[in-house]
């Protein structure tokens, strides 16, 4: 059956807590509620990164809140992968922008912010490390609204819901007030009520738009994108490279996301993101 889907990507500056807020979403979601997760930093996967502590590649999450599928896909921050933020927006709904409740906007939030309002996405603010003494989240508030402003945001873009955490706590509420929370329940709450259902046409004839690549030692070259419309099942298909040319091609397996993992599944519907193998030479 379709399910209820959110596809959102995460917006932050490094050091404003994007990996640890994940891992408080994937740890109280329901699709880990029979699993113990250890260790932090669960979303840099990349050696690269862990050494570094920054997000360079794009990677896909998924979690289950009270029967909705939430896709997440974390964005890279550098302006040095400004082809890859444009993709990624190509692929979800929504964001969540995560600002320090000390430093507020930065850079790299405004470059990638940019690209969501572009798009016309629906942020939710999420203000981060409210237990840090020197904490200023309205000061910051403030000045989040006026780079939405700066960046040409709509009246209903700069209408965001807003959000306080601590993702180190794994606590978030709607009031700044960390005494009162318990965990990130407001932030799963806020994505399924305010980020709207991927638009789906599942009737119509496959589509599917291929945003990312990478290789499995198995399975060959994989391809990550997202089913613009029908319900993509493994079988013959039509490849249609850059240069439009149309080619006849076998998908092999296509998998869903399951937390951190990828679950082979024999068919996904319209507005879901999935991986799929078969054709050696797809390209973004």
């Amino acid at each position: 059956m379709k399910q209820d889907i959110r596809n959102i990507a995460i917006i932050a500056h490094v050091d404003h807590g994007k990996t640890t807020l994940v891992d408080a979403l994937l740890k109280q979601s329901d699709t880990f509620k029979e699993k113990d997760l250890q260790g932090e930093t669960i979303m840099d996967s990349n050696e690269l990164e862990r050494e570094r502590g920054i997000t360079i590649f794009s990677k896909n999450a998924a979690v289950i809140y009270r029967d909705v599928k939430i896709n997440i896909v974390d964005t890279p921050g550098h302006a040095d992968f400004g082809g890859e933020v444009e993709r990624i927006m190509n692929l979800v709904d929504g964001v969540l922008l995560l600002v320090d409740a000390k430093e507020g906007p930065m850079p790299q939030t405004k470059f990638v912010l940019k690209k969501a309002i572009a798009a016309g996405h629906r942020a939710i603010v999420v203000i981060n490390k409210i237990d840090k003494k020197d904490a200023r989240s309205d000061y910051v508030l403030n000045k989040t609204f006026d780079l939405f402003v700066e960046l040409g945001a709509s009246d209903r873009q700069t209408d965001f819901p807003v959000i306080y955490a601590s993702a180190k706590q794994g606590k978030a509420g709607f009031e700044n007030n960390l005494e009162t929370m318990t965990n990130v329940q407001a932030i799963f709450e806020t994505v399924v009520k305010e980020i709207p259902a991927p638009k789906s046409d599942t009737e119509g004839p496959l589509q599917v738009s291929v945003a990312n690549v990478s290789y499995d030692n198995y399975k060959g070259r994989i391809a990550i994108g997202r089913i613009v419309r029908g319900i993509f099942r493994p079988g013959q298909v039509a490849w249609i490279n850059r240069e439009g040319k149309v080619t006849p091609a076998k998908i092999t397996n296509i998998m869903t996301f399951d937390g951190l993992s990828r679950t082979e599944t024999s068919e996904a519907f319209a507005g879901d993101i999935v991986a799929f193998a078969g054709i050696n030479e797809i390209n973004i």
